[in-house]
């Protein structure tokens, strides 16, 4: 190979590494821009679930608000008075927590009520994990019978 030769294949390889830099700067400028559409989209979605959470926490605290004005008079209608009836009773122990939607009780009973908008198998298992937690959480409740029920749109809203 003569002189001339190499010294034009170095510049031919010299412009294959220009053209390469090239296509590497306008694939990083392509990332650049996939990472930021990944980075609006997961905002985004963020934003969405958050919507859907206040929207479907309204709602469950709306059945919430249906159920328990009711409470007293559909237990009574079932052989059990309750003297008192709280929304909303969450308390912690050992780092760990537990919420119970409406709690009716007595001196005898204390009756545990989820309400759910859209009410699902899961709903009522996870329920029944909860009363067996209830007396460790609930202490003052011990000497009293735990009855749980479950309130909640089985049809997810539709008729």
């Amino acid at each position: 190979m003569t002189t001339q030769e190499m010294e034009k294949s170095i510049q031919e390889i010299w412009k294959l590494f220009k053209e390469t830099d090239g296509r590497f700067k306008d694939t990083d400028k392509e990332i650049d821009k996939l990472s930021k559409s990944v980075e609006e989209t997961r905002k985004t979605s963020e934003n969405t679930n958050k919507a859907v959470y206040a929207l479907t926490g309204k709602r469950s605290r709306f059945v919430e608000g249906l159920i328990a004005p009711a409470t007293e008079r559909l237990f009574k209608e079932r052989g059990i008075e309750v003297d008192k009836v709280f929304q909303r009773v969450k308390t912690h122990r050992n780092g760990d927590e537990m919420e119970v939607d409406i709690l009716a009780i007595n001196g005898e009973y204390a009756v545990l009520i989820e309400a759910k908008s859209t009410l699902k198998i899961e709903d009522v298992k996870e329920h029944i994990e909860r009363l067996g937690k209830f007396k460790t959480f609930f202490p003052e409740y011990i000497g009293r019978k735990v009855v749980g029920v479950v309130g909640g749109d089985s049809n997810g809203g539709r008729c």
